[in-house]
């Protein structure tokens, strides 16, 4: 019998990985966090901290809707722009 695969997400992710979570820049997680929009990092250990992966999601499952309109290049594909 093979041994069962167990997935464990991570609990906190370093603030490159965090960015990259929600599809910003880290200077736009900086910013996020500056205007209190984002959580703060966790002090995991002296000089060490990350963000909690539940507050990054919290903050990206409150997000609005956008109402911007895609690029005018995007979604035709091969067969181009409907008459």
């Amino acid at each position: 019998m093979k041994p069962a695969i167990v997935q464990i997400p991570p609990m906190f992710l370093a603030r490159a990985n965090a960015a990259a979570f929600l599809s910003v820049s880290e200077s736009m997680l900086d910013q996020l966090v500056a205007r209190g929009e984002v959580a703060k990092p966790k002090k995991l250990s002296p000089g060490r901290s990350a963000w909690l992966v539940d507050d990054l999601v919290t903050f990206g499952r409150t997000r609005p809707e956008s109402d911007l309109l895609p690029p005018a290049n995007s979604g035709y594909g091969r067969a181009g722009k409907p008459d």
